[in-house]
């Protein structure tokens, strides 16, 4: 049986607007309605797996079981990191839940933010794979590369033909004249950073190769207790972890490391130029997400979140509009678009942090309008979901139902609200929400006060009701 260990982590700063810090590059659904995260979650969904082990950013723990729930699929674990620790950390906790079922179990370690697009030929890849993992050898899948792309680090294979190859070396990101003679002289391969061991392997060479990291990592697990359906690590114990991956930690010192290469039509879509080459174009080259128009243009891509985005005249642009925010760059400026992040932030913008949908184990919530002393939100509240008692010391709010039926409590009266009707809620009072039926709520919220952000809230037991 192979444990699959999804690792969630990451932002995709490249890909903002669209991708934020509490709504990253793996969970947005631009592919036929279905993220990357989700993409990965299905691609090992099949016969021969076990169910997943997801690796996750504790802020991202409602998107993770959100995504999994609209695909019908349930986790072995969710873990929460309390802050990023690298690759190397979840290699071997992965490998520790992995043995408590059977320490000779594989696992099959891989980003959730990649695309592959032939997904018969990675999975033949895999299996093909797997003696080797059961035999004691970590196994590194390399990507034939199609380009002297300096953006990714290189794997030296033996010359062969055999389905896995012994590893001569690991190369860092080259420069491009490095880059074009790794391609001239044959047998590099570009590092996806996805391995396959057995357990008991990755447990041997952690002990052998990082002793102290192995002792801290003990210690972490051993801290593990459950939150709703997530696993919680001690964040005063994470936060001790070395920031190291697994590349250095454990494969450029390892001897029983061996290769796969495999040609899967794989892309880690760092940008918003390789999400265009993935997407169906018109006879001029243009894609479109959303509603999108093109006039004499070519070569173009264009991201509409709401309304509708045309582009005239132009070649080899991006557009990309998202509520709150615009982004026009040239396809050979994508790798730019992370300057634009790294200076909003050093200005404090919300808008490199802060997606207006933000999901919560209820539902969501999806920021409309905002101005000075009031806000506009509408909200989602899944069946049979209630949200904390709760109360507010700075705002008042006006709800309206849009769809489906309420219960709401204000100081402890209790009453429906069906469609079309509304409540206020005054400053200061006691409230919750449950949706009692069997289809989403979706209500407007419309907050006045002096102060609006979340964190003006108060939490109440809810047997005060």
């Amino acid at each position: 049986m192979i444990f699959p260990c999804i690792l969630s982590g990451g932002v995709g700063s490249r890909l903002w607007p669209l991708s934020r810090k509490d709504r990253p590059k793996q969970f947005l659904p631009l592919f036929g309605g279905e993220s990357l995260f989700q993409k990965t979650c299905k691609r090992v969904s099949k016969s021969g797996f076990a169910a997943p082990i997801v690796i996750g950013n504790n802020d991202h723990r409602f998107l993770i079981g959100e995504q999994l729930s609209e695909l019908g699929l349930e986790a072995n674990s969710i873990l929460l990191e309390p802050v990023g620790r690298n690759t190397a950390p979840p290699a071997l906790m992965a490998a520790m839940i992995a043995s408590e079922t059977d320490p000779d179990s594989l696992v099959l370690l891989l980003p959730s933010d990649h695309m592959i697009q032939k997904e018969d030929v990675f999975l033949n890849s895999v299996e093909a794979a797997a003696s080797a993992a059961a035999s004691g050898a970590i196994v590194t899948f390399g990507i034939t590369p199609t380009e002297p792309n300096t953006g990714y680090g290189y794997i030296k294979v033996e010359d062969g033909e055999d389905a896995v190859r012994p590893v001569e070396k690991f190369v860092e990101k080259p420069d491009l004249e490095r880059a074009e003679k790794f391609l001239a002289d044959g047998g590099y391969y570009w590092n996806a950073g996805i391995f396959l061991y057995s357990a008991k392997t990755m447990i041997e060479a952690f002990k052998r190769y990082q002793p102290e990291l192995y002792k801290s990592i003990v210690d972490v697990m051993k801290t593990r207790h459950g939150d709703l359906d997530f696993t919680r690590l001690d964040a005063e114990a994470f936060e001790t972890l070395s920031d190291i991956s697994i590349d250095y930690a454990i494969m450029e010192k390892a001897e029983n490391v061996v290769c796969a290469p495999v040609s899967p039509d794989w892309d880690d879509l760092g940008s918003w130029s390789a999400i265009w080459n993935v997407l169906d174009k018109d006879a001029e080259g243009n894609s479109a997400l959303g509603d999108a128009r093109f006039l004499e243009s070519s070569n173009c891509l264009a991201y509409a979140d709401r309304g509708l985005v045309s582009v005239i005249g132009l070649e080899d642009v991006m557009v990309i509009a998202t509520t709150d925010s615009v982004l026009v760059a040239h396809k050979d400026n994508a790798q730019d678009v992370k300057k634009v992040v790294d200076q909003l932030k050093a200005e404090g913008r919300d808008e490199v942090d802060r997606h207006p949908r933000v999901y919560k184990p209820w539902g969501y919530t999806e920021r409309i309008n905002s101005g000075d002393r009031f806000a506009v939100q509408s909200m989602m509240i899944k069946p049979s979901k209630q949200l904390s008692l709760q109360s507010h010391l700075h705002r008042a709010e006006h709800w309206v139902v849009v769809s489906g039926t309420v219960e709401i409590t204000i100081n402890g009266e209790t009453r429906l609200l069906t469609e079309n009707q509304s409540a206020y809620v005054p400053l200061g009072a006691r409230h919750t929400l449950t949706n009692p039926g069997k289809i989403p709520v979706r209500m407007i919220e419309v907050q006045s006060g002096t102060y609006l952000d979340e964190d003006d809230i108060v939490r109440h037991p809810l047997e005060s009701t």
